[in-house]
């Protein structure tokens, strides 16, 4: 049997990416080549198309090479971010006149962030006449390699240069590939999990989900989850490239037929192994910035969060470790609440975490990596949209969470109340005023510390009178110089306030 490998290709729209999967390929999908009519009557695709190649392998095994033709417009970023988690080499596309281009650059930063292995491809080179070529090539190439110097890849990308149109260099960049081989690791043994990217049904014979297999393995009669729609079904039969098989596992691009059902309310989605996946509804996680994101990420903004082949909206609340020591999320630890985080603090030592709470809950896996976007930045803009990634470090998947779960959750703001002394009672005990609003419940805050300017500390003792006076006790006398300049002494009462627990009250 051969082994599956699956190659991404990502890039600027309209860099040649679909013809180049055609160039390179000798067996089709269903899911192939822009037959999504839409793509057809527009020229882009608009959807993840599938092809292969039945190669030998560098030991003599076969290798069977899966084309991911991931779209390349703006608005298409979060189907690009599904199609990038189920590659093991991703190849970026390049349009020869054109050079790095703002999708060009995202598909760097999502290939970067997620780790995968890169191949650039230099597209389109037909378009230089041939005593121009090379050296126009070489220009290029010098651009493309200071670009990825500056990446985790290395300036040491193997870069080829084609024209898929005419078919030019292509049998070198099929060498390439092969060279390119590695034995990705497969988790056979983890619950199956399935990306579905299309659904469709056969009369007769059942309900078809085409995708690829994230972890885990399938057979023929197993029973299986679409935990969207919450049903089981029953596995009919597998096809690899139109091929039957029994079984297939982690990695593997397949037909399942499953039992029938309405193919319109799945077609996009998972499968798994039944149990396995439930609604999430929040995670928390260690931010970690993009760095050509140039707008700040603030709290209560919102944010396109992609998470495996979902994008949906979610609400930001930011906080960071206040001992700046631990990388790990516990829930029993006290956050400091974080208003944003500008461009420049984004490359500070700051542990900074993110609550993201989704609108509409999400289906994924333990620790999964999300990338969270500005979708809605004008499509025609040269700046980055990606805004921060991350590896899930807390999930919650209770309905109804923001009552019974966030409060759980120690994330405080910092207040300050400044008042002034209104009479000295003795050298241990003052009169203070305007420390609280006449409306304030002042027998909240009996017993809490207080810090004069000057630095000498006490308590609040009680409140005074009917108004929004309170009697400040010290053990220690205080100073004559702050006896006799008492008009010119601020009285500071700094407490903490939970976000997620109101009832908690104020607290030192």
């Amino acid at each position: 049997m051969s082994k599956n490998f699956n190659i991404g290709l990502l890039g600027h729209v309209d860099s040649g990416k679909t013809t180049l999967a055609k160039a390179l390929s000798s067996i089709s999908s269903t899911a192939a080549f822009d037959k999504n009519p839409q793509s057809v009557e527009r020229g882009i695709t608009l959807d993840l198309g599938f092809s292969g190649l039945v190669v030998d392998g560098p030991q003599g095994d076969q290798l069977q090479l899966t084309f991911v033709d991931c779209p390349g417009h703006a608005s298409l970023i979060r189907t690009i971010i599904g199609g990038a988690q189920i590659i093991d080499l991703m190849l970026l596309v390049v349009d020869a006149q054109k050079g790095i281009q703002t999708q060009t650059a995202e598909c760097l930063i999502i290939g970067e962030l997620m780790d995968k292995k890169l191949i650039v491809v230099i597209n389109k080179i037909d378009a230089f006449p041939l005593d121009q070529r090379e050296s126009k090539l070489e220009k290029l190439r010098l651009r493309l390699r200071k670009t990825l110097e500056a990446t985790s890849f290395g300036r040491e990308v193997p870069i080829y240069a084609v024209s898929a149109l005419e078919r030019i260099n292509m049998q070198e960049i099929k060498d390439g590939l092969i060279q390119a081989y590695y034995q990705p690791e497969r988790n056979v043994t983890a619950p199956l999990l399935m990306y579905v990217d299309h659904c469709f049904g056969i009369k007769g014979q059942g309900t078809v989900c085409t995708g690829t297999l994230l972890q885990g393995k399938v057979q023929v009669n197993d029973m299986v989850e679409l935990p969207a729609l919450n049903e089981q079904r029953k596995v009919k039969s597998i096809q690899m490239f139109r091929q039957n098989v029994s079984s297939a596992s982690m990695g593997d691009r397949i037909g399942l037929c499953v039992t029938q059902f309405n193919a319109k309310l799945l077609e996009r989605g998972v499968i798994s192994q039944p149990g396995y996946l439930k609604p999430i509804y929040a995670v928390c996680l260690q931010l970690r910035p993009i760095r050509y994101y140039k707008n700040a990420i603030k709290s209560k903004s919102k944010l396109h969060v992609s998470l495996g082949h979902d994008t949906v909206m979610a609400n930001v609340t930011l906080f960071r470790n206040t001992d700046n020591l631990s990388t790990e999320f516990r829930l029993d630890k006290e956050y400091e609440y974080v208003e944003e985080l500008q461009p420049a603090e984004a490359s500070s030592n700051d542990i900074i975490f993110a609550l993201l709470e989704f609108e509409s809950p999400v289906l994924s896996p333990p620790n999964s990596t999300l990338i969270a976007s500005k979708l809605d930045m004008d499509v025609h803009s040269s700046s980055c949209r990606l805004a921060f990634w991350g590896r899930i470090a807390w999930q919650t998947q209770s309905v109804n969470y923001i009552h019974k779960v966030l409060p759980q959750l120690r994330i405080f703001k910092r207040k300050q109340k400044v008042g002034s002394i209104q009479r000295v009672v003795n050298a241990n005990e003052v009169i203070v005023q305007n420390l609280f609003k006449k409306e304030a419940k002042r027998e909240l805050y009996v017993g809490k510390t207080v810090e004069l300017s000057t630095g000498e500390r006490g308590r609040i003792d009680r409140t005074f009178g009917q108004t929004s006076k309170v009697a400040i006790t010290f053990q220690d006398s205080l100073s004559p110089a702050t006896i006799s300049n008492v008009k010119d002494v601020q009285v500071l009462l700094n407490c903490k306030k939970y976000v997620f627990n109101k009832q908690a009250g104020l607290f030192q």
